[in-house]
């Protein structure tokens, strides 16, 4: 028929009412995923109060004299050894010697460290053995430095190459180990920031951490749950003969989580203190080298079961890379569909936003921004924690295959 119209059939069209319940439902389930999440988060953060408070610089004592060995494992670190060697050359007595361990670098840092043993004599350069299947270069750099610390020593320290030891360090970790009864004790340390990348970035991928574990100074009880920090990581070295060196990690990429859980899981005691007052460590150059190779070792799978890192994944997902999506999104939605599970939505994902920024102003000493350019981009990390959250996700599923210029196989 001419002009005829055919009808549109009502059950096809979407209306006000089906919006409301898709949205409804899907608020619900958000909900459900959230709210465990959060409450695991929380109590994590209310023992804060009770952690162990920053180590601060100490004067040596007599009984420490010569107690400690420095191990630190180099490749190709010239342009980031300087500071460290001039940090380590103002450690007192208690520091026995400082053996560097270099794997063959091509830079000229074996030539900084003889430069630096003229000036102190407690230098030692060690070239380790070609690197065997199996095993990652920085835990065979360590393992083979262990080998050759002093029989005299009562403990080994392993630093990195980009750390900046204040004078006293030493001494503090040794006391502060002595005193708490630690076996095994590492520093979380103040981060320097200079780029704008940097400032973004780093903070939220700290973050993924700090949401995971609980707060540097509080003993945690699971050693599957221990923190470790391989930037400055004081072991008895009897404790680390009992374990045979770093073999318990010898193919790890996050070998110091990997080591510090072995030996929290043989009955010793293992601390993470925070150290940002005598310890400062300039990690990666930019946002990508941050994204690159920090971001591939932060989901800590080589340490973890498979169950704790889909637990892991789950709550950052839910309660550092989702929130400011669902605000974004909600937000729009929420004044032309205000029923209850929206807005409890809303409502607690606001209260996860300014959690957010209260651990952000918690953090902030951890952080040295004097020189940074955009140091103001601090303030605004929490834009960056989807892409840190999505960062873990990646890396969780892709094991490294190239790591500070060395290649691996599969078999690693």
């Amino acid at each position: 028929m001419p002009n005829a119209q055919c009808p549109i059939p009502k059950h096809n069209i979407f209306t006000v009412d089906d919006a409301l319940i898709l949205v409804s439902s899907l608020s619900l389930l958000l909900l459900l995923l959230q709210i465990p999440a959060t409450a695991i988060l929380l109590s994590r953060l209310f023992k804060g109060p009770t952690r162990h408070p920053p180590i601060q610089p100490q004067q040596p004592t007599p009984e420490i004299l010569g107690s400690v060995s420095v191990v630190v494992p180099t490749l190709n670190e010239a342009l980031r050894i300087s500071p460290l060697l001039a940090g380590l050359s103002q450690q007192s007595y208690e520091m026995r010697e400082a053996i560097i361990v270099d794997s063959r670098s091509q830079d000229g840092t074996p030539d900084l460290v003889k430069a630096a043993q003229q000036q102190d004599p407690r230098f030692r350069l060690f070239t380790d053995d070609p690197l065997p299947p199996r095993w990652v270069g920085r835990p065979w750099a360590l393992h083979n430095g262990f080998l050759q610390i002093s029989p005299e020593s009562e403990w080994f320290l392993g630093m990195d190459a980009d750390t900046i030891p204040h004078p006293g360090l030493v001494a503090s970790l040794v006391q502060t180990a002595v005193a708490e009864g630690y076996d095994l004790v590492s520093l979380s340390p103040q981060f320097i920031l200079k780029s704008p990348g940097e400032c973004l970035l780093q903070p939220a991928l700290l973050m993924t951490l700090l949401y995971r574990f609980d707060p540097a100074g509080v003993n945690t009880e699971q050693p599957e749950r221990v923190m470790a920090n391989g930037q400055c990581f004081l072991c008895r070295r009897s404790v680390l003969a009992a374990v045979e060196g770093y073999t318990s990690a010898s193919s790890s990429f996050c070998d110091d989580v990997t080591l510090a859980r072995y030996i929290a899981a043989q009955g010793f005691k293992v601390g993470f203190l925070d150290g940002a007052k005598v310890l400062k460590v300039r990690m990666y150059e930019g946002a990508i080298e941050t994204w690159k190779e920090w971001g591939r070792s932060l989901d800590l799978k080589d340490a973890s079961p498979r169950a704790q890192i889909w637990g892991d994944l789950w709550l950052l997902c839910a309660v550092q890379g989702l929130p400011l999506i669902i605000l974004l999104s909600y937000g729009l939605l929420a004044p032309q569909l205000p029923v209850l599970p929206i807005l409890l939505l809303l409502g607690l994902n606001v209260f996860l936003l300014v959690i957010r920024f209260a651990m952000l102003l918690a953090i902030a000493p951890s952080y040295d921004r004097k020189s940074a350019k955009g140091g103001w981009l601090f303030w605004l990390s929490p834009l960056a924690d989807p892409l840190a959250v999505l960062r873990i996700f990646l890396s969780a599923f892709h094991t490294p295959r190239e790591w500070r210029g060395r290649k691996y196989s599969t078999e690693v």
